[in-house]
């Protein structure tokens, strides 16, 4: 894959706009600057009511950017059901009232040419766009390119396809298609799965990448704020190294959030992007030289080590990797886990700040002999148990699988429970809890592991892995009835560190990612 000949034109935002009446879309418009858009793209299938005289002349005169007009039909996905020659008159319409982009289907062909000579005619300034919807999987390179040369051929001033993918190794598919173009190409998949499709077009040749106004998401889409603020693909190009998060979800991750501002702070030319993978061995071998490094979240932590080449002995005693690092001079996958000590840590330092280490006086860890009580034995659990063991810690392991907490606990010489029984689990004064789950975590901000609230008073402190909310319900009630409180924030922050070390081969620049953390979060 590498960059487009043909894409010297300049990135472009686009923010979609499918407001109901025109009003809201003029609005819309203004956020639209404000928030860091190039252009935008209305669809006037969304107007209720539309008159396109007099609605067309509103927004136009009203623009603050290049405007795009769509008007799509319910064949191609859109909302417009009338007459097919109304529709097209409303976009050769848009034309003469100075439109500077009109989008129309392939399928309209036909009808296309009387607007292309339309435009040639009257000198129209505006251009425009064939688009081509492709339905289910993404078909192979050498069909999208036969289709690229059939939109080519249209004489359009720019073409557009975008499919609606499946898994994310179809998206390969458009970024190979991105140099093959001889006119300017906007080419993307919507969906969870296609967000690489509009974060990595940059660095594969592409120039056109939308965003959503803040509060009306899109799936697949990054919104205004996230360009603006996280990714800001002015700095990418083809030499830029790519990070990603593996993970099923990811639209929960903050990652991009630290470590993109973190790598431009550090003047490296690296970015950080979510990736939704289904799959992880059609991942692995449809990806297989193309990326520098990843963070491994749920649930892949513990099935990831069978695709690292080599894996660090430290996170192969755990039994779970959360860093991946392709090493430069021979390209091979190096699993590490950067989980293990960010955790412990964040706890050892909360009990010491709290006077929880025996005044001073205990040389080990203020872990040493206290009950350590983790709920979940998944990736992130093994790395707290495995560290809570290396402390000295006696630790006891609930999980919805009891099998997995046994075997985990036959690792750390610790016990395994049954988790129906945390609800009545009656722990020793000053113990440790530790959630090792995703209960909690955003949108289901209302869940809690189910520990008994006259129990949470035992605790000597309660952590919780989850971060998003940094303060999970869990934290707040352990807050209430006095016990120290560990966000899951302070151990993503000290792992992420550790990754950017390995990442980059750099010395992270510590105090910088606290701000960024403690400033976004």
């Amino acid at each position: 894959m590498g960059s487009n000949e043909v894409s010297a034109e300049p990135l472009m935002i686009c923010a979609p706009i499918r407001s109901q009446c025109v009003e809201q879309i003029v609005k819309n418009m203004h956020q639209a600057k404000a928030q860091g858009a190039d252009v935008v793209e209305i669809s006037l299938d969304h107007i209720t009511n539309f008159h396109p005289h007099n609605h067309l002349q509103t927004i136009l005169t009203n623009k603050l950017l290049p405007v795009i007009f769509s008007y799509r039909p319910k064949w191609e996905g859109g909302l417009y059901e009338g007459d097919e020659n109304i529709r097209l008159k409303a976009l050769q319409l848009a034309m003469e009232l100075g439109a500077d982009f009109v989008d129309i289907e392939l399928k309209a062909f036909s009808c296309f040419k009387t607007i292309m000579e339309h435009k040639k005619k009257h000198s129209n300034h505006g251009k425009i766009i064939v688009t081509s919807y492709v339905d289910g999987v993404t078909p192979p390179t050498s069909e999208l390119l036969n289709l690229v040369t059939l939109m080519q051929a249209t004489g359009a001033d720019i073409i557009k396809l975008v499919t609606n993918a499946q898994d994310i190794t179809e998206i390969k598919r458009i970024f190979s298609i991105l140099p093959c173009s001889k006119v300017p190409l906007i080419a993307y998949s919507v969906g969870d799965r296609g967000l690489i499709s509009q974060l990595l077009c940059p660095k594969f040749g592409g120039f056109f990448v939308y965003g959503t106004l803040d509060g009306n998401p899109v799936p697949g889409m990054p919104s205004l704020e996230r360009l603006r603020e996280a990714y800001k693909l002015e700095h990418v190009n083809e030499d830029t190294k790519v990070f990603g998060l593996i993970s099923k979800p990811v639209g929960h991750s903050k990652g991009p959030l630290l470590h993109n501002p973190t790598f431009r702070h550090a003047k490296f030319n690296g970015m950080y992007v979510p990736m939704f993978v289904d799959d992880l061995k059609e991942f692995f071998s449809t990806y297989a030289s193309d990326f520098a490094g990843y963070s491994v979240g749920f649930p892949y932590k513990e099935k990831v080590l069978s695709f690292c080449d080599e894996v660090h002995p430290f996170a192969q005693s755990i039994g779970a990797v959360n860093t991946i690092v392709r090493r430069p001079i021979d390209g091979k996958l190096v699993g590490y886990n950067t989980d293990c000590e960010g955790a412990i840590t964040a706890i050892e330092d909360a009990l010491i700040e709290h006077g929880c280490n025996d005044g001073g006086k205990c040389l080990i860890s203020p872990l040493a002999g206290r009950l350590f009580v983790l709920v979940g034995a998944g990736g992130a659990g093994r790395a707290l148990a495995f560290g809570a063991k290396s402390r000295g810690a006696r630790v006891v392991i609930f999980d919805i699988d009891f099998e997995r907490a046994k075997s985990l606990a036959s690792a750390v010489c610790g016990e395994a429970r049954h988790y129906k029984d945390l609800g009545s689990f009656e722990p020793e004064k000053g113990a440790i809890l530790a959630n090792a789950t995703p209960i909690g975590m955003h949108p289901n901000i209302g869940d809690r592991i189910s520990v008994a609230e006259a129990s949470l008073k035992e605790y000597e402190l309660v952590f919780d892995a989850v971060y998003t909310p940094r303060k999970t319900r869990l934290l707040k009630e352990a807050d209430e009835v006095g016990a120290i409180t560990v966000s899951g924030v302070e151990m993503f922050l000290r792992q992420a560190t550790a990754q950017f070390n390995l990442f980059t081969g750099l010395q992270a620049p510590e105090h910088f990612m606290r701000e960024t953390v403690l400033s976004k979060f």
